[in-house]
């Protein structure tokens, strides 16, 4: 049995999520992905990877209308 690794680098995630690493850095940077900085590097944490996934299945499939909470627990609007 594989055991999934519980933080991923840039290019993981842009591997999981099938866009550029680049795409992944600048989301990551303008905090649209939940992300955390270690040294020059950025890490993302693959819950919160997950969760930010299904809420953004959410939020389309209702088209924007509902507020949500983020994957840290912020309330958006």
């Amino acid at each position: 049995m594989t055991k999934l690794k519980e933080i991923l680098t840039a290019k993981e995630v842009a591997e999981y999520l099938n866009i550029h690493p680049l795409t992944v850095h600048k989301y990551a940077r303008e905090g649209k992905i939940p992300a955390f900085k270690l040294g020059m590097d950025w890490r993302f944490h693959r819950k919160f990877i997950e969760r930010w996934i299904k809420e953004k299945s959410v939020y389309n499939a209702n088209n924007g209308k509902e507020r949500r909470k983020s994957a840290l627990g912020e309330t958006i609007s």
